[in-house]
């Protein structure tokens, strides 16, 4: 536990970023396990509905600093992959 004023501060704020980072975490995680999964059982129609949700929750996870801009288009252009080689 902390003992000074200055890391029991940071420790409550460091709690308020856990959350906020998990948040932003799952806001693009759960769409791509979703997509994955559709993926893999050939659902084209499905997985392409997905495919602007999850685009526009790596753009705002790389506005709030959570991942980095390569990071973010790396995992757009597999998802864009994965999407064409079900055709």
């Amino acid at each position: 536990m902390p003992i000074t004023s200055s890391a029991k501060k940071a420790l409550r704020s460091s709690d308020k970023k856990r959350v906020y980072n998990l948040r932003t975490r799952a806001a693009f995680d759960a769409p791509l396990k979703k997509f994955r999964k559709l993926v893999t059982a050939k659902a084209k129609n499905e997985a392409s509905v997905l495919v602007p949700v999850i685009y526009q929750a790596l753009d705002k996870a790389v506005k709030r600093n959570y991942i980095k801009k390569n990071t973010a288009s790396r995992t757009k252009s597999r998802v864009s992959a994965a999407l064409n080689k079900i055709a």
